[in-house]
């Protein structure tokens, strides 16, 4: 059963996310190990990533560019990433545990279908690392985040969690409040949904009177309270929550050999 390491200090930690190695987020979630005493190597894309969700490049051929032996950074995607991480970068010193983040934006409920934060912890579950994903939720807009929040408790966080068993196919999803607030705690819930709103696409005008669109984020959530991730991160608590990547739905699977048969 993959365990995150019990010693923190002892450990050896593969860093990645979806916003590229040359982020503001990355270089809070490098410091946050280092100063656990963590040895580390970042593994990530050249650039920007946002959204790519769990996708392969399987097409084209990639190529690394190393700065320094601890930084690397891939022509790809943040899946890429990881594939390239584990078993060429990395591939004589295997790391004790992989870190995503820290994102800008948070990923709770539907967003992690769609997150490159998430899929990096994805794949590293898949290729057998057990794997945390950070991300700082900034509200609307992606303008300046204030990360000073995020040093103090992201170390927090990891070593509250350091000798946790994670069972098999199972990552770890971190989502920090607001920075410009002192977080109330942390909580572990439940992945949530969005309710559908009908308002995520946005009609623009270009200079020249030609329409073009932008795919906004859902505005609500249809679980409301504290037993939900993007509820409770709103509340100003952090929140984790574990994601399961066996996708199957037991009970309707019980149901469909009832109702087909044998």
């Amino acid at each position: 059963m993959p365990q995150i390491p019990s010693d923190l200090a002892k450990a050896r930690i593969m860093i990645s996310n979806d916003d590229g190695i040359h982020s503001q987020g990355i270089k809070v979630l490098e410091e946050c190990i280092i100063s656990l005493g963590s040895s580390h190597c970042v593994v990530a894309p050249e650039s920007e990533q946002s959204a790519a969700g769990h996708s392969l490049t399987i097409h084209r051929p990639l190529r690394i560019q190393r700065y320094d032996d601890n930084h690397y950074s891939v022509y790809g995607t943040p899946t890429d990433c990881v594939v390239m991480g584990l078993q060429h970068v990395m591939k004589d010193a295997p790391p004790d545990l992989v870190v995503s983040g820290i994102n800008h934006g948070k990923n709770a409920a539907d967003d992690v279908t769609y997150s490159g934060t998430i899929a990096v912890a994805i794949e590293a579950t898949l290729l057998g690392c057990p794997a945390i994903a950070f991300s700082q939720h900034i509200g609307g807009g992606h303008g300046d985040i204030n990360w000073e929040s995020a040093k103090t408790w992201v170390p927090k966080v990891l070593k509250k969690l350091a000798g946790f068993e994670i069972v098999e196919n199972t990552l770890l999803n971190v989502n920090l409040p607001r920075g410009n607030t002192e977080p109330k705690g942390i909580i572990v819930v439940p992945q949530g949904h969005y309710e559908a709103s009908g308002d995520d696409v946005i009609e623009c005008m270009d200079p020249r009177g030609r329409k073009y669109f932008w795919i906004g984020p859902p505005q609500q959530t249809n679980h409301s309270g504290m037993d939900y991730d993007a509820a409770a991160l709103e509340s100003g608590y952090i929140t984790i929550t574990p994601l399961t990547l066996n996708l199957t739905h037991h009970k309707t699977l019980e149901a469909l050999k009832e109702k087909i048969g044998p």
